[in-house]
């Protein structure tokens, strides 16, 4: 059932959430994340702090850092960019994507740019949902010159598979950031999806862009300077967990993945 997202205070809620994850009161902060470790079987032994009291407030546990030991980086040209499960992986056929079985939304919309969009009018996907659990920092999928980064405001609807299958255009309706990125394969458009309780997003070239929540789209130009990411490096965080998706320009399918496929930061996809 998804009726009661339509109803709900979407963004009001999210900046509940954004100050709820940064209460630093010891004694709240311990309980609730000892909680949410046992709840969503977080494994901690991967991250640099495996002690919960080590963390200064709920989202800095929940942004933390891996050792370095724990994800190793594919030597293939395009690597996973974020753990988590594959939710629809293919071809764009002529502007559409598929969100879900029977659901598709438009590239176009998604990026609000026809002109953009044409890009990719025969390129390939990957949408990936990132649960609770995982680790929420997103690396470059490739390395990359960044071009360009579009915020553009919208609902904050649960990006989970229930809603994905009920919610027509969720991706594009969902308030999100467009990142555009010069690499060996052409333009690649990069997007991170905001959700409901998704407190924030940020970058690491930008920092932290919502809150506050904007109502119009706000275009920023990096053309003319030289910002290069390698593969592997960080690209971002969310505050809160939500979605990605990566567009490729015409040309053979890239991605090796899978529907409902398990997949984890670093690991090759082509």
């Amino acid at each position: 059932m998804t009726w009661w997202q339509y109803i709900i205070p979407q963004h009001w809620l999210s900046k509940l959430m954004f100050r709820f994850a940064r209460i630093e009161n010891v004694w709240f902060k311990n309980k609730f994340t000892h909680w949410f470790v046992s709840a969503y079987q977080v494994d901690l032994s991967e991250a640099t702090r495996e002690r919960v009291e080590d963390y200064k407030h709920f989202n800095d546990f929940f942004t933390r850092s891996l050792k370095s030991s724990a994800r190793l980086i594919s030597k293939s040209k395009i690597i996973c960019p974020v753990d988590g499960v594959v939710s629809q992986v293919g071809r764009i056929e002529n502007l559409n994507i598929l969100q879900a079985k029977g659901r598709l939304y438009s590239s176009q919309a998604l990026l609000g740019s026809e002109e953009k969009s044409h890009l990719f009018k025969d390129g390939f996907f990957t949408t990936i949902y990132l649960s609770p659990k995982d680790y929420h920092r997103i690396h470059m999928p490739y390395d990359g010159k960044l071009v360009s980064m579009d915020y553009i405001p919208g609902d904050l609807f649960s990006v989970n598979q229930q809603t994905a299958q009920n919610v027509d255009n969720l991706f594009a309706r969902n308030e999100r950031v467009v990142c555009y990125f010069e690499t060996q394969f052409g333009l690649c458009a990069f997007v991170l999806v905001g959700a409901i309780f998704v407190g924030s997003m940020q970058t690491v070239w930008h920092g932290q862009i919502n809150p506050p929540y904007k109502k119009q789209v706000q275009h920023f130009d990096y053309s003319d300077q030289d910002i290069k990411l390698k593969k592997g490096d960080e690209l971002g965080r969310f505050n809160m967990g939500s979605t990605v998706i990566m567009l490729a320009p015409n040309q053979d399918n890239p991605f090796t993945l899978k529907t409902n496929e398990a997949v984890k930061m670093g690991q090759n996809l082509i």
